[in-house]
């Protein structure tokens, strides 16, 4: 099923009411964008196409109120849905007063949130005609991607993320297992929108000894540690203007989630051994093939900093979950190889293609690419299934035998060595350690 056209922003300081509003939203394929303070509120409105706001009325240092009020100033064609779980006569009319649009009370059913959120966009599509809108609407080539191979459901939900998100510097978290392609989406992101001119930073945080990661994530000053002969700037200095590739974000140490958490609020960041900040102006996406709830629950990683990473979260589906890719892919991965070892084009029959259909592939598509680049090499001209390794093929279970008396299994093994060696016994009984005498007796019996 196809995403719908709005965007709609949530924001709210409990978490838990955040992730239940997504998951409300995304269940009827809306897009979301998610934020805990008014401050990064804010951020995502001047970064993206928003089509409706919801939000809570009390938050810490800056409430709903003033949040409302600035949107109707600035983005006076969002119509603006509040929820609240102190509803008051005061509070409502204040609301309205202050431009909102709806207003929901805590608890409310899912339907309730539905009916509200259907009444305000009604709102949107008549404020869409407003000249003083001042957000453009994204032009639609959701699919242009190239790089990104396949016709799934799950990886056309993708093209139509990347698609909103390219042009704005919204932080992105995209999960998957290993090989899936997580960088690959990152630079689709990156090279598709308006900031391709700009450096894009990939940094392996798994790679790097965790001693390192903080130094060179943020740099550091002359005689900060022993062996900073000199100044060097780090890779968020590298990725001003542009994009900051985090993988295998799970990796980094509680210390460097706080100074990550640090450089994502306050737009900058301090090289190590320095006092002095630097702002930086940078889209960061970050991606793990673990799983950050998980982590958060067991303190190893920060929720405040996965809150911070989720402004929009991406999750790359297992190859085995779509099958239907597997032929692009193949046929992507035999052109790149045919050109490359035998500078023509390679085939491929169709009963090895469906062996790799039929494959589940625990390694995603990087084995997939793998495995048909050894078979490019091994080919004569098309894949056939001879090229493909064992692993792919079919295998018999075979059940286990019978338990038998050890007289009889040492007479099997005995009938076995001899029939290998044509029934030479001087062999058999040098390979077996007994004697020719031994041998016969033993046959005899």
């Amino acid at each position: 099923m196809k995403l719908r056209k709005e965007n709609i922003l949530i924001v709210d300081d409990d978490l838990h009411i955040l992730e239940m509003l997504q998951r409300h939203l995304s269940s009827w394929n809306f897009h979301t964008y998610r934020a805990i303070t008014v401050k990064e509120a804010v951020s995502i409105l001047r970064d993206s196409r928003i089509d409706l706001l919801i939000t809570d009325l009390k938050m810490p240092k800056i409430d709903g109120y003033e949040l409302i009020k600035f949107v109707s100033e600035h983005y006076p064609g969002v119509p603006r849905l509040i929820i609240t779980g102190y509803p008051s006569v005061q509070g409502s009319l204040k609301a309205i007063k202050s431009g909102a649009v709806g207003y929901l009370t805590k608890p409310f059913t899912k339907e309730e949130l539905k009916t509200s959120v259907e009444k305000s966009l009604l709102s949107n599509n008549e404020a869409l005609t407003k000249k003083d809108r001042r957000q453009i609407p994204s032009k639609s080539n959701a699919g242009d991607f190239k790089d990104l191979v396949g016709k799934s459901n799950a990886l056309g939900r993708i093209f139509q993320i990347i698609e909103r998100v390219k042009d704005n510097k919204a932080t992105i978290l995209i999960t998957g297992e290993s090989g899936t392609g997580k960088e690959l989406i990152a630079r689709s992101i990156h090279y598709s929108g308006k900031y391709k001119q700009q450096a894009f930073v990939p940094v392996n945080c798994g790679g790097i000894p965790e001693s390192l990661l903080e130094a060179e994530l943020f740099g550091y000053v002359k005689g900060a540690f022993t062996g900073a002969d000199g100044a060097r700037d780090g890779f968020f200095q590298a990725a001003d203007g542009g994009t900051l590739f985090l993988d295998e974000i799970a990796n980094s140490s509680l210390a460097v989630q706080t100074r990550l958490l640090r450089a994502l609020q306050e737009k900058e960041v301090t090289k190590v051994g320095s006092r002095k900040s630097e702002k930086i102006d940078l889209r960061i996406i970050a991606a793990t093939n673990g799983n950050l709830k998980e982590m958060v629950q067991k303190g190893s990683f920060r929720e405040d900093l996965y809150y911070r990473l989720t402004v929009v979260d991406i999750e790359l589906p297992p190859l085995r979950e779509r099958k239907i890719d597997i032929p692009r892919l193949v046929e992507k991965f035999l052109f790149k190889y045919g050109v490359e070892y035998k500078d023509r084009l390679i085939g491929i029959s169709p009963e090895a293609l469906e062996i790799m259909k039929r494959y589940n592939w625990p390694g995603n598509i990087r084995e997939l690419e793998n495995i048909v680049q050894r078979a490019v090499i091994m080919c004569d001209g098309r894949v056939e299934t001879e090229n493909l390794p064992d692993a792919l093929k079919y295998t018999i279970d075979f059940p286990d035998e019978d338990f038998l008396p050890l007289r009889e299994q040492e007479t099997r093994y005995l009938r076995k060595v001899l029939a290998h060696y044509g029934n030479n016994k001087t062999k058999a009984a040098e390979i077996l350690g007994i004697t020719r005498k031994t041998l016969r007796e033993k046959l005899k019996q």
